[in-house]
């Protein structure tokens, strides 16, 4: 199979990088400190703004400074092995010209950013949880990285874990590539499956960006 597109379009956590650990620990300690471990227990984290899920659990007075102290811990969990790049990305990332990607990302800035620093990932344009009003599963992420690029949405390529944003990815209207690794094949609703990038190849001519599964 072979997609051809303007522009590729990445979630970060489980996709670009495995961040699944410290996501983890830090929620777990998170959520003890605001005494809510079993609430805490049944709600869905993978693939949701920071925002939506601290809402989901705490009244809204305590929103903005429990949402700081979720940060703060992930941030700070970065150097403690806190994030691996995933098979594939740096060479399926390294083929790619700087301003045919993007990284769309459900995390913070800032909290995109260290994970992304410490494995020497530098994109030219990303999207996080700080420019938008909605998330995934919504399209707006999604649909603001395209315009950023200047690219019509049904020109991109999404590549997720989650089956949030496949779901945002569709919303926008554009083709989605799912990895395996953080749900299995039949969690994800996406055009292709793939275990990870190692197992995709991409050529690059003035034409756009034509994807291939290595054989």
């Amino acid at each position: 199979m072979k997609i051809r597109a303007q522009a590729l379009l990445f979630d970060n956590d489980g996709t670009l990088v495995s961040s699944l650990a410290s996501v983890d620990r830090c929620w777990a300690r998170w959520a003890e400190e605001y005494g809510i471990t079993e609430e805490f227990g049944r709600v869905e984290l993978h693939g949701r703004p920071a925002v939506e899920i601290v809402a989901e659990l705490l009244p809204a007075d305590v929103v903005p400074q429990a949402l700081a102290r979720i940060e703060t811990l992930e941030v700070e969990d970065v150097p403690n092995d806190g994030v691996q790049v995933l098979p594939g990305t740096k060479d399926f990332l390294d083929s790619l010209p700087a301003d045919r990607w993007a990284v769309v990302t459900s995390a913070t800035r800032r909290l995109a950013e260290a994970r992304l620093d410490a494995v020497g990932i530098l994109p030219k344009t990303m999207v996080t949880a700080d420019d938008i009003t909605r998330g995934k599963p919504d399209p707006e992420p999604y649909l603001l990285a395209a315009r950023e690029l200047g690219v019509d949405p049904a020109h991109c390529v999404v590549f997720e874990d989650a089956p949030a944003g496949l779901a945002a990815g569709r919303a926008a209207g554009m083709t989605t590539v799912a990895l395996t690794t953080t749900h299995q094949a039949h969690e994800l609703d996406a055009d292709l499956v793939v275990k990870d990038l190692s197992a995709l190849s991409a050529l690059v001519s003035d034409g756009g960006v034509e994807i291939s599964v290595r054989r």
